[in-house]
């Protein structure tokens, strides 16, 4: 028995390792651009569902004081 097998976990690390050398990975350039797109969106959308909540918060009590008001 001179075939000797590597150990199945020393086949699988291996194997990923050739899997990783397949990949397309992005470039330093590519990559710094599309995380300042993700930020400056993040931050957009976060701005802009405060802005609404403000909206909706100061409707929702200027209807509980006119409901007040006309309640008594």
């Amino acid at each position: 028995m001179s075939d000797k097998k590597k150990p199945a976990r020393f086949s699988f690390f291996e194997d990923f390792k050739n899997e990783l050398k397949k990949v397309s990975w992005t470039s330093r350039d590519e990559l710094i651009q599309c995380t300042k797109v993700v930020i400056s969106t993040t931050i957009a959308f976060g701005l802009g569902i405060y802005i609404a909540d403000l909206c909706l918060r100061g409707g929702i009590n200027a209807l509980n004081i006119l409901v007040r008001w006309i309640a008594g």
